[in-house]
């Protein structure tokens, strides 16, 4: 559905939660939501809300997913505003930057364990209780939920908790009806990879295009996957299209995966 392609109703009527909506794939698939008809609340850091910058009809609200009380806080108001929810999206998260294994910082590993698989954690616990039958909930996970990375061992951890605790939610909430899946998306053109290709062309001696052009020709496409398509599988997930699927890691790599 990129491209500029119509975008059907899929999610009329539909309340939206998105944490880490504010920029990258969830402020994508917020517009994705609110495209195919969902009303909704974006939480994110305070420092990074925007208000100006959310769909019609969305709100924004501040929460720090490494704090279950703020996570707490904010899924109660953003329920207060909508009047319930039919669809989460679990996005926050952090990529820490490139380090081996023998120069892992401990305290970074538990920094991004806190954000990418605690406050995935924190979530669903809080949104459990507003979802009902046909309700549906997503998790941003990684192409690094099922293999590692020689210089991102805490994000790879990470990513590997948050498949974890998407299958053990889609067997616990599935007797509800409701549906817990996830997006594992590789390398993905947006602001914060070019950063980190920035560090990998300081080390080559390639400039950032030229490190974005290696990373797509690892693809079976010849090119890396877009925000936009990611929020195209996140809506997917989400709606009645995927009514049948629960407990599934849906990749948007690509084909690095092939």
């Amino acid at each position: 559905m990129t491209g500029g392609a119509v975008i059907p109703a899929v999610l009329d009527g539909r309340r939206a939660l998105v944490t880490g909506g504010a920029r990258g794939i969830g402020a994508a698939a917020a517009r994705r939501l609110a495209a195919a008809g969902a009303t909704g609340v974006v939480l994110d850091l305070a420092d990074g809300l925007d208000a100006g910058g959310l769909p019609p009809r969305w709100s924004a609200l501040p929460v720090d997913v490494t704090d279950e009380s703020s996570v707490a806080s904010a899924v109660a108001s953003a329920v207060d505003l909508l009047g319930g929810l039919d669809v989460v999206v679990a996005a926050a998260g952090i990529v820490p930057a490139w380090t081996s294994t023998h120069d892992t910082d401990l305290d970074d590993f538990d920094r991004v364990l806190a954000v990418n698989a605690r406050g995935v954690a924190a979530t669903l616990k809080h949104v459990a209780p507003h979802l009902g039958p046909g309700a549906a909930v997503v998790a941003v996970a990684s192409l690094n939920s099922w293999r590692g990375d020689a210089n991102l061992t805490s994000y790879a951890a990470s990513k590997h908790a948050v498949l974890g605790i998407v299958r053990s939610a889609a067997l616990s909430l599935g007797p509800a009806g409701v549906r817990v899946n996830a997006v594992a998306p590789g390398p993905i053109a947006t602001e914060a990879l070019r950063a980190r290709m920035a560090a990998r062309a300081d080390a080559t001696g390639m400039s950032v295009e030229e490190a974005v052009a290696a990373a797509g020709r690892g693809t079976a496409l010849g090119r890396i996957a877009t925000q936009d398509e990611v929020a195209d599988a996140i809506l997917f997930l989400a709606s009645g299209m995927a009514g049948g699927i629960t407990g599934h890691l849906l990749p948007v790599d690509g084909g690095i995966g092939a």
